[in-house]
This record gives C-alpha cells, structure tokens and sequence, in this order.
C-alpha cells in the first residue's frame, strides 16, 4: 500500500534534510514524497533534492509563496494514494512509522485518521517535556494500546484540549480531499480539518506505539504567534464558529466547550508574563482580550 508523504517545506535546510532522511529512511519503502517548497531563500536546495537522485521523490518551488495554509492546500491536490501524511519540515518519522501505519490502516479500514505515539525533542534533537507536552498527556483520551474515539465525545475532547500532533498525523484520503483545510486559519487549520471530519462521520484511532518525533522550538511559527497574541484572535474565531456548527449537529456538550475554550485562555496566561517581561505592549492586548473575551 503506498503512501502519499506531503511536505510542504519553508525553514531550516538542515532540519529538513534530517526530516527528508528521516522517510528516506523508512522499513517500508512504498512511499511518495512530494515536496513542495513554499519559496525559501535558499539556491542549494534543488539541487540537494535532484542529488538524492530517487524516483520516489518529488520536488517543486512555488513560484510565489503561499503562506503555510495555501501550500498545505495545495499539497492535498497532489494526493494519488489512499493514505497521506502531512510531514512536518522539521520533525522525524522513526523508521517503524510507515509499517505501524499500513498494519493500522489495513486492521481499521474505516478510520479516517491515525495518530501514533510521539516523542517530543528540541532544535537540537534533545528530549523536550514542556508544559505543553504535559498538557496534551493530560487531555489524550486514557486508555493503552489502540482506541478509536468518533462523534461528539472525540469532538469535545479535542475542544477542550488538543492532544494531536499534527505532523504526525496520517490520514485516509478520501474526507481529506473532499474537505480540505479551511483558507481562512492559519494556526489551527489543523485540528479544524481533524473536527470537520469527525462532524462528517469520520473517527480517529489513537495508538501508544511510538513512531515519530515531534520538533518544538521557540523559533516555530506557532510560537511567535502566541507570544504576539495574534494566534489567540484567529482561536477565538474559531472556537466561536465550532460552537456554532456543534449546535447545528445537536452536540450541545462539544459547543459548550467550545464557547468556553478554557484551554486556550489558560494557554493565553501562561504566555502573559513573558510578553510583559518583553514589554511586548501588543501581545500583553491580545492575550489580556483573550482571557477576558
């Protein structure tokens, strides 16, 4: 069963060649590697993809940059196989992933998304257990070896806290294509599209095997964003629209936690004394309105 591997790449080369070696890598090797380069400011990088010299590889720079969502978006129209994953540029599939995700696939023909277990480690490749990492253990459904959670209680439980990694996520590409991620998020586009496909029907299998490992640093994207507090204004909008569509479904539990998102304003305090300790005025706003509002 080959599987599509997506990489939509902007950021450091040296980390995504790690990652790129990383699927390159791989006990199963019926895979696609498409990459797309979203146009970073390195000449270097055609060629290194034209040296690895594989036919299973596949490289294209974009002529203008579409920001994150707009090249995820156009990842998803180059899928051809029924399972994909949406490889982060800066993170490492363990040799054993695209072997757990075939076996997984094949035993649950109708989950839609599969989410292995992931270790977490730092730019330099270190073990790394923020508060973040322990957040998300709190929140993951409790249970040993391989659950499939659907409907509203999958949906309230991601609401209430979102335990998913997403780079490491692999997806039945059926519901993925058709859906698609929502163009107007550009930090939680993610968990929308894992939502808007448990409202179609769709389930999750979540298993403890451990087969990737998840980059965070402070130089991420998502990062800045939150410390700037621009992160929490599209959050809030989101969580606001869940709310909604929960109520249209009749999942009054799920939109009640989305209209209350008391993770995401616990998030928002803990970042307040760091963008004061920055006298980052604009930040210190938007998590302040974030908490209130």
């Amino acid at each position: 069963m080959t599987v599509d591997v997506l990489f939509p790449y902007y950021g450091d080369v040296e980390l995504m060649k790690q990652a790129v070696r990383s699927v390159l890598n791989q006990q199963n090797p019926d895979f696609r590697l498409v990459v797309v380069d979203d146009g970073y400011p390195d000449d270097s990088i055609p060629g290194w993809f034209e040296s690895l010299n594989d036919e299973r590889v596949s490289y294209e720079r974009n002529e203008k940059n579409l920001g994150a969502n707009g090249n995820y978006r156009k990842c998803l129209t180059k899928i051809e196989n029924d399972l994909a994953v949406v490889m982060g540029a800066d993170d490492i599939m363990l040799p054993n992933y695209l072997d757990w995700l075939v076996n997984a696939a094949e035993n649950n023909p109708d989950v839609d998304i599969f989410q292995p277990g992931v270790i977490s480690i730092d730019e330099n490749g270190a073990y790394s257990n923020t508060l973040v990492e322990k957040v998300k253990s709190a929140y993951r459904p409790k249970g040993k070896g391989q659950r499939i959670i659907q409907g509203e209680s999958a949906a309230a439980s991601l609401l209430r806290g979102d335990w998913l990694y997403f780079p490491s996520l692999a997806w039945r590409t059926g519901k993925m294509k058709e859906i698609s991620f929502r163009p107007e998020y550009d930090v939680v586009q993610d968990l929308a599209l894992v939502l808007d496909i448990l409202m179609r029907g769709g389930s999750l299998l979540l298993d403890d095997c451990v087969a990737f490992l998840y980059r965070r640093h402070s130089g991420s994207d998502s990062s800045w964003r939150a410390l700037e507090g621009t992160r929490f204004t599209e959050e809030r909008a989101f969580f606001e629209t869940m709310s909604h569509e929960m109520t249209e479904l009749g999942w009054k539990k799920a939109s009640r936690i989305a209209k209350i998102h008391l993770s995401s304003r616990l998030h928002a305090l803990t970042l307040l004394p760091k963008a004061a300790l920055k006298n980052n005025k604009k930040g210190v706003k938007n998590l302040t309105r974030h908490l209130v509002k």
